[in-house]
């Protein structure tokens, strides 16, 4: 199991994060269209802590579960936190008058998505993507 932690702070480490996304989905055999998924999903997250929270750390790891590989990422930050997370998740919501995937964008592509949020204290939102993407 490989665990890694990687803080984002400037726009200028969003590149080398994607790049040890993209080797982690490789190492496991993910397919082309998965990585894709898995990347895109990484960048939307990784720019909306840049833009709301002024960056954070993430966590990256590769974990297997009954036979399955994937790889998981954690992003944590110390930003003013989301004080609804169920208006958060729906299609069209933006704070940020973007037109960005969102968070419920971001869900969808991968397998699994999770995130919590104290206002004021900051936000955590966990994606797994497996390698069979199931």
């Amino acid at each position: 199991m490989t665990k890694d932690t990687m803080e984002i702070v400037r726009e200028q480490d969003v590149v080398p994060f994607r790049n040890r996304v993209k080797e982690l989905a490789t190492k496991i055999g993910m397919s082309l269209v998965n990585q894709t998924k898995l990347i895109t999903a990484a960048s939307e997250l990784v720019r909306n802590m840049l833009k709301y929270a002024n960056g954070g750390k993430v966590t990256l790891e590769l974990i297997s579960k009954a036979g399955q590989s994937g790889v998981r990422l954690t992003f944590t930050d110390k930003g003013p936190g989301i004080a609804d997370i169920q208006q958060a998740m729906q299609d069209g919501f933006s704070t940020g008058r973007s037109l960005g995937l969102g968070l419920p964008g971001t869900r969808r592509l991968v397998n699994e998505f999770a995130i919590s949020s104290v206002v004021g204290e900051g936000t955590t939102v966990t994606v797994t993507h497996w390698k069979n993407g199931r």
